[in-house]
């Protein structure tokens, strides 16, 4: 019987009632009781809270682009630009996460919220550069990005608001961090369900100026995204104030702890690195395939949009092993923190296993539903069936990565980010479609191949235990 598989009967739980306890919250000492029972109560919020995230994109550009391509091409360019806010404000997750989980499972929740008040300053203060930076060179930006000069005219007002409001994506993703390393997860989700349900009701009403509200454009998309976002921050903020979270920030914890900070900025730092290589390891490959014509490009796009809605359970599930990680190491549970992960690698393989299934034999009825021209349906076709016969690494892959994260080992899953991305599927990629003649298929595959690697060296380095003797 192998570590994934051998739950106890101590594991089995009723399924429904679980998945109510998840979405309503659940007070459960995450370092104790049935392992199988604590990675659902968190994973279920986990991944309601990222499908969240995703919607705040899919609603803007809805509405945005009833105003024309110009302003579609507006909201594309500064989200580019945003991605750079997105990698800071994950590689700062990664080290709250790991920093506040380690405290709670130690039983310090003093620690825990003196961690909370030193990533919200060092959120605040990176927040104001860049939006200084943004307020005074939108503009310029945008003429970097390649932007056409109506472009600019049209939307640099969109870019200034985004840029300058940066920090209410930083604190967004912070906050939430806090309250994922601390169990809360169910708090996560809420506050982006009110996020969304804001920017849903204010988006169509200060773009158009419906009822009493001015016709703002694309501008209003921007304020409408930053009221949501920025109403969700307060919440976050009076939730930790008031005491209804399981770590509580008081008037004692107000207060500079360089010493803190400076563990947080180290752990987040490589965190922000490990994201980057992720990042530019996509861009590469897209400028890869940019090469085959925007037709193929459309059928890539397609292909991956559907593969990575396919994979929000699973970052769902792997940032819930990770706080499982963090708590049990502080707890002292070293056994349970490994047992853990493989449990939860078990649940994400069954889930991924029946997605992949799916996708190798309804490609082309998936593909068919958003587009029809036969270039990017066979290239949509061949990228979901490609990259879906990987399920199967990816679901123990993901898990590992975050786990590591999640024990404060940052370093480790940068390092195999770097080997896999950069010294595997880059150059792979583009020897396999532009040397060998592969075509398209080389990239895709190349996907697969970097991603299976990624996952049985990541396994191979987690077996050794080294993870578990980090300190954070």
């Amino acid at each position: 019987m192998t570590e994934a598989a051998s739950v106890t009967s101590g594991e089995r739980f009723r399924l429904w009632p679980a998945l109510v306890e998840a979405v309503r919250g659940s007070q459960q000492d995450f370092t104790d009781g049935p392992i199988g029972r604590a990675i659902l109560l968190l994973a279920v919020p986990m991944v309601l809270e990222t499908a969240m995230e995703s919607i705040f994109a899919v609603v803007d550009v809805f509405f945005v682009a009833r105003l024309g391509s110009a302003a579609v091409a507006t909201v594309g360019l500064t989200e580019s630009m945003l991605t750079l806010i997105y990698t800071v404000a994950l590689g700062l997750s990664i080290g709250v996460t790991a920093m506040v989980a380690r405290r709670i499972g130690e039983k310090n929740p003093d620690g825990a919220a003196r961690v909370a008040v030193q990533a919200v300053i060092l959120g605040l203060g990176i927040a104001m550069v860049l939006g200084v930076i943004g307020a005074l060179y939108a503009p310029t930006l945008l003429g970097l990005m390649g932007a056409e000069s109506a472009v600019i005219e049209d939307g640099v007002g969109y870019t200034q608001i985004m840029l300058t409001a940066n920090g209410t994506v930083l604190l967004l993703f912070m906050i939430n961090a806090i309250f994922r390393g601390a169990g809360d997860a169910h708090l996560a989700m809420r506050v982006l369900w009110i996020a969304n349900g804001i920017n849903i009701v204010l988006d169509p009403t200060l773009i158009f100026g419906l009822g009493p509200f001015p016709e703002l454009g694309i501008k209003g998309a921007a304020i409408a995204t930053n009221i949501g976002r920025g109403t969700a921050v307060l919440l976050q903020l009076w939730i930790l104030a008031r005491g209804t979270s399981r770590l509580t920030v008081m008037r004692r914890h107000l207060v500079v702890d360089l010493a803190v900070m400076w563990r947080l900025v180290r752990i987040s730092a490589t965190g922000m690195f490990q994201v980057f290589v992720g990042m530019a390891s996509w861009v590469v490959l897209i400028r890869i395939l940019a090469g085959f014509g925007s037709e193929v490009l459309a059928g890539y796009t397609i292909g991956i949009r559907v593969i990575i809605f396919a994979l929000l359970p699973s970052w769902g599930m792997s940032n819930a092993a990770a706080t499982m990680v963090g708590q049990a190491l502080g707890a002292g549970k070293p056994d349970r923190a490994e047992k853990s992960v493989w449990i939860a690698g078990l649940y994400n393989m069954i889930f991924l296993g029946i997605a992949g299934a799916l996708f190798l034999l309804f490609a082309p009825q998936i593909v068919e539903f958003f587009t029809s021209d036969p270039v990017p349906l066979r290239y949509g076709v061949m990228c979901l069936r490609t990259v879906s016969t990987g399920f199967l690494f990816y679901a123990y892959g993901m898990v590992f990565t975050q786990s590591f994260n999640g024990a404060g080992d940052a370093w480790t899953p940068t390092i195999i980010n770097l080997l896999c991305f950069w010294m595997l599927e880059l150059p792979l990629a583009y020897l396999l479609s532009h040397v060998l003649d592969v075509g398209p298929f080389g990239v895709f595959l190349s996907m697969t191949l970097a991603f299976s690697s990624l996952a049985v060296v990541s396994g191979l380095v987690f077996r050794r235990g080294r993870w578990k003797l980090k300190k954070v």
